[in-house]
C-alpha cells in the first residue's frame, strides 16, 4: 500500500516548497506570500523502488475567520487522511503560539508524525531545534527545502518507518503507476462563476474550498477519482480575469497554471454564469480552448431562480454568441443545488470518445471523395484544386491531412464546407476538427523554373558542351596523325 504523508504548519513556513522537492514537479504555486495554498493538493512521489503520496495543505494558524477557517478544515481532513504528518515550523522565527496549537491538536489525533525544521541554511540547526524542545516531538529532521538540503535523508527515514527497508520491485508496476488516471476533466471560466461548487458535487464531497469570495482558488488542483468503474481526474482551476485587471504576482502565476492545466485537460468543461450570460472574457477562455485543440463542453451555471423571461434571454444570446461553436453540448445547471449536473458526464464522455476516435483511412478518402463531387473546390488561376485522398493524422483533436494539387490555394470557406461534412458524416461532437493540406511534390518543378527564367537554357548548355567535347577530340585526332606521319 502506497503511504499518505501530509505536509502540516503555520501559513508561509515553506510547506508548497517541500510538496514540489518530494514530487520532483514545480505543481504546486509557490510566492513569499502567506496563505497562498488553500486546497489539498496531492502528488506522487518515488525513493527508489518505493512510492508515496504526498498532500499540501494550507497554513493553519488558530485564529481564522471566514475563508482562512475552511482552509484550516482542509488542513485538518489532510491530517486525518494521512498516515504519516510532517509538521513544518520555521528555524528562523522560531516557536509560536500557532506551532503549539498544532503540535497539542497532533497530539489527539493518534497519528505519527515528525517535526521538520525548515530554513536551516542560515542559522544554526542545533540551537533552533532547542527553541522547540518543548514540544516534546523528539529528534527533528533539518531541512532547507529551497536548496533540497536534508529533503533525501528526511523522506527515506520516514518511509523507513512506515515500509521498513527498500525491496527490489519491478520496473512493470513503476510504469503502471506513471500512466494517466482517465478522462482529464478542466473547470475553468472567470472569478466566482461557481467552479469549486460544481467540482464538489461532481465528485459528491467538499474537497476543495468554496467561499462567496471572487479568487478562492489559486492553484490548479488535480483530483483523481473513480466513476462507476471509470477513472478521471478533475482539474479545479483559478479564476481568469481580463488582463488589465490582474495586478497581484500570485494571481498572474494563478492564471498561468490555468492555462497549462487547460492544455493538459482531455475534455475542458467551461463554466459560465447564466446572470452575467456570456461576456468577452468567456469569449476569449473559449478560444484559448479551441486553439489548444481540446474538447469542450459548455455549462450554464447558476440556472436556478431564473425567470423564464430572463432563461429565453440567455438562451438567445447562447445562440447568438456561440453560433461558430455549434459542436459543443451545453447544459443548464445549478452546481449549489445539483440539478442537471450528472449530465455533464454524458458530454463529457461523448466528447472524449470523438477526440480520441480512430478514423479509417479509407472513410475518410471516401467522404472526400463525396464531397468534392456535390460541391467541387474553386478554379485558381485557370486551373481546379485537386484533392486526391485523405488520411487521420493526430488525435485529441482529430487531424484530417489532405493531399493534392495546389492545396495551399484553397479558401477558408472550403475548408470550413469539408471540417463540417466530416463532422457531420463521422458524427462529432464536442471537440474542434484540424485540416491540413499537403499539395503533392513536383518531380519536374526545378526543369520548370529554369525552363521559365531561360526557355531552351538546359539543353543549349548541354548542346555547347557536346561541340566542345567533338572539336576537342577532332584536335587530338589530328595531331596522332602528325606524330604518325613523322
Amino acid at each position: 500500500m502506497v503511504p499518505v504523508i501530509a505536509l502540516v504548519g503555520r501559513p508561509n513556513v515553506g510547506k508548497s516548497t517541500l510538496f514540489n522537492r518530494l514530487t520532483r514537479s514545480r505543481d504546486a504555486l509557490v510566492a513569499n506570500v502567506a496563505g497562498l495554498t488553500r486546497d489539498r493538493k496531492y502528488g506522487e512521489g518515488r525513493m527508489g523502488s518505493r512510492p508515496y503520496i504526498v498532500v499540501d495543505t494550507g497554513g493553519i494558524s488558530g485564529d481564522e475567520e471566514g475563508i482562512d477557517s475552511a482552509m484550516a478544515e482542509q488542513s485538518l481532513t489532510a491530517i486525518q487522511e494521512a498516515d504519516i504528518v510532517l509538521f513544518l515550523v520555521d528555524a528562523r522565527a522560531g516557536l509560536t503560539a500557532a506551532d503549539e496549537m498544532i503540535a497539542a491538536h497532533l497530539r489527539k489525533q493518534n497519528k505519527q508524525y515528525h517535526l521538520v525544521l525548515n530554513k536551516t541554511d542560515t542559522v544554526d540547526a542545533d540551537q533552533a531545534e532547542a527553541d522547540f524542545a518543548v514540544l516534546g516531538f523528539g529528534e527533528a529532521f533539518h531541512i532547507a527545502a529551497v536548496h533540497g538540503r536534508g529533503v533525501k535523508g528526511m523522506i527515506e527515514g520516514v518511509l523507513e518507518e512506515i515500509m521498513g527497508p527498500e525491496t527490489e520491485e519491478s520496473e512493470e508496476d513503476e510504469s503502471e503507476e506513471d500512466k494517466a488516471r482517465g478522462i482529464k476533466i478542466g473547470i475553468v471560466g472567470r472569478p466566482n462563476v461557481g467552479k469549486s461548487t460544481l467540482v464538489n458535487r461532481l465528485l459528491g464531497e467538499e474537497r476543495v474550498v468554496v467561499y462567496d469570495q471572487a479568487g478562492t482558488t489559486r492553484d490548479s488542483v488535480y483530483i483523481p477519482y473513480e466513476r462507476f468503474g471509470k477513472d478521471y481526474t478533475l482539474i479545479d482551476t483559478a479564476g481568469v480575469r481580463r488582463r488589465g485587471k490582474v495586478h497581484e504576482v500570485a494571481e498572474k502565476f494563478s492564471v498561468i497554471k490555468t492555462l497549462q492545466a487547460i492544455e493538459d485537460a482531455n475534455v475542458v468543461v467551461l463554466v459560465v454564469d447564466a446572470r452575467e450570460g456570456i461576456v468577452e472574457q468567456d469569449l476569449h477562455l473559449l478560444g484559448f480552448v479551441l486553439e489548444a485543440g481540446r474538447a469542450v463542453v459548455i455549462a450554464i451555471n447558476k440556472w436556478d431562480g431564473m425567470k423564464e423571461e430572463e432563461r429565453k434571454k440567455v438562451k438567445e444570446e447562447l445562440g447568438r454568441r456561440l453560433e461558430f461553436i455549434n459542436f459543443a453540448r451545453i447544459h443548464m445547471i445549478s452546481a449549489k443545488h445539483g440539478t442537471n449536473v450528472g449530465h455533464l458526464y454524458e458530454s463529457i464522455d461523448e466528447a472524449y470518445e470523438c477526440a480520441t476516435r480512430k478514423l479509417s483511412t479509407n472513410q475518410l478518402t471516401r467522404i472526400l471523395e463525396d464531397a468534392t463531387k456535390i460541391h467541387q473546390p474553386p478554379m485558381v488561376r485557370n486551373r481546379r484544386i485537386k484533392l486526391r485522398y485523405c488520411h487521420a493524422g493526430a488525435m485529441n483533436p482529430p487531424t484530417i491531412i489532405i493531399h493534392g494539387n495546389q492545396t495551399e490555394e484553397v479558401p477558408a470557406a472550403y475548408k470550413r464546407y469539408l471540417e463540417n461534412t466530416f463532422r457531420k458524416v463521422l458524427k462529432i461532437m464536442g471537440t474542434p476538427i484540424r485540416i491540413e493540406f499537403r499539395s503533392s511534390e513536383n518531380p519536374y518543378a526545378e526543369r520548370k523554373a529554369v525552363h521559365k527564367k531561360n526557355p531552351g537554357g538546359e539543353r543549349k548548355v548541354t548542346h555547347k558542351r557536346r561541340v566542345i567535347e567533338l572539336k576537342g577530340k577532332k584536335k587530338d585526332d589530328k595531331k596522332k596523325k602528325q606524330k604518325s606521319r613523322r
